[in-house]
Formats: C-alpha cells, structure tokens, sequence
C-alpha cells in the first residue's frame, strides 16, 4: 500500500518519492493518520476501509473549492485512491504552531474574504459528502430555509428515529423552521461546514489553516456557529471577522437552529447525551 501511495504521489508531483519514514498521527475518531517522508519532504495521509473512497473525493474537491478563493489557507489536496482494501487522501504536511492575537484576528478576516466570495445564487454543492462519517444531502436548492428544513434538520432527525432517538417536539420544530428564518436571506457562501476548534489552526509561521471540511454553499453563520459550539475562538477572531462582514441581526437566536444540526449529528454518530442536548436546544429554539 505503501508504495502505491508513494508513486502516486511521484506521478503527481514530478517528483521522486518512496516512504522512507512513516509514523502515526492524528487522524480524528474517523480515519487513521500518518506523517510520511522520503527525509526531505513530508505528506500527511488519511486512511480508512476502500468504500470511503468517495469521502476523501469529497474532501479533497472541498479543499481545492476554498483554496481557489485565494482567501485561507487551507492543506493543498494532492491525490485520493485505493489500494487494496484500504481508501486513503494524500495532503501537504502543515507545521502548526500556537498562534497569537494576530494570527486569529487575521483567520477572521480570511474566513469573512472567502464567506464573501462569489458561488451562485442557490444553496447546496455539486455533490454529496460527509459530516464526520454521516452522508450530507447536498441538492441545489433556491430557499435557504427549506434546505435546512429538508436537508439538515429534517434529515438528521430522520437518522435519529432509526437509531431510537426521541425528539417529542420534532414536527414543531420543522414546522417552526421557515418562520424563524423568514426575513432572514443569506447569500450563499462557501461554508466550511464542520468548522470546531479542532479544523482551525496556526501554522508554525503564523499563518491561519482550516482543514478537514464539510464543504457546501449555505450560509455562512453556520460556520461562525459553530466556532462557538466545542469551546469557542479566541475573541481576536470574532472582532476580526465582524469588521471585515458583519453579522446580520438575529444571528444568536439562529446559532442555537444551526447548531443543533451538528449535535443531531453527534447523536447518530456517538448517541449518548446528545438526546438529551438536542431536545434542550429544541425547546431552546421553539420558547
């Protein structure tokens, strides 16, 4: 396998390259991580089963959408594949760093820029992808409240029923949806999508990263949303972020609606107290 992924990434680059180093890494709860090197130049490779194939195309297309804003800097993709029965994402190895005031002051104003950016008029991407490990339905689709309705929300609580979850108050809140986004009308943005303390970074040399996507065209305080789920970002970034595009009114009342998709999410994922935090944020969002 080793090899495979060695020539692949020799057939791309123009340049030799065989694995003269490899050790384990971070890869998230999902994959498997690996640092390789031929001493001179270092990749950072995901593993995980071959049918995961489509998740690293998925994120590898996310990756190369935002780093064609020419706004953040996000690890530059350079080739999927399999080899055997192994699904594997080849990315350039960043050095990270702490950062300083400055270093997240400018990621908020790079994340505001590629917000900003032009993509269409309609909501959604040009393909299906994954948050963590689940499938994110991701039809264009003209109305930003009945995407999140049908395709957030909605399907989440769809996974939820199956995996035994009860949420009493489900047919409100769906119910509820198109009244607490009306008035509210988003351009559509390029969102990271899964945008936890966990995908942001500073690199050695101070420059702001975001990796591991969840990449589609929704509105961007999804993003900003979530930053304040797991924690928060220091508050350099926020000021930053809010000169360069300010969020419209309304935004805190709309973080709880946006974010109760991702701790839906956790539930089908993990299950646990996630029920639980998901039913006080229904009740939290429906008064």
């Amino acid at each position: 396998m080793w090899n495979q992924i060695a020539a692949q990434i020799s057939q791309v680059t123009g340049q030799p390259f065989t694995v003269g180093d490899r050790r384990s890494v971070g890869g998230g709860c999902i994959n498997q991580g690996y640092a390789i090197s031929d001493g001179d130049t270092t990749y950072f490779v995901k593993l995980n089963q071959a049918t995961a194939v489509a998740m690293f195309e998925a994120e590898m297309a996310g990756l190369q959408q935002m780093q064609e804003t020419r706004t953040i800097r996000v690890p530059t993709p350079i080739a999927t594949g399999v080899a055997g029965e192994t699904a594997y994402i080849i990315l350039e190895w960043l050095e990270l760093g702490s950062g300083s005031n400055e270093s997240w002051a400018r990621m908020g104003h790079q994340l505001a820029a590629m917000h900003q950016a032009t993509v269409g008029t309609a909501f959604g991407w040009n393909r299906l992808n994954t948050i963590g490990s689940t499938p994110q339905m991701n039809p264009w689709t003209a109305s930003w409240s009945e995407f999140w309705v049908d395709h957030r929300i909605g399907y989440q609580l769809r996974l939820a029923q199956r995996r035994g979850g009860h949420f009493p108050r489900q047919a409100q809140l769906l119910a509820a949806i198109p009244h607490l986004l009306a008035g509210h009308n988003p351009q559509p943005s390029l969102v990271h999508g899964d945008l936890w303390s966990g995908n942001a970074a500073v690199t050695q040399s101070g420059e702001p990263v975001i990796f591991d996507p969840a990449t589609y065209v929704g509105d961007r305080e999804v993003d900003i949303a979530m930053t304040e789920l797991f924690g928060g970002f220091p508050a350099d970034f926020y000021r930053s972020y809010n000169q360069t595009f300010p969020l419209a009114d309304g935004y805190k009342q709309r973080k709880v609606l946006y974010n109760l998709y991702h701790i839906l999410n956790h539930f089908n994922l993990f299950g646990g107290s996630y029920e639980s935090q998901a039913n006080r944020m229904i009740e939290q969002i429906l008064g």
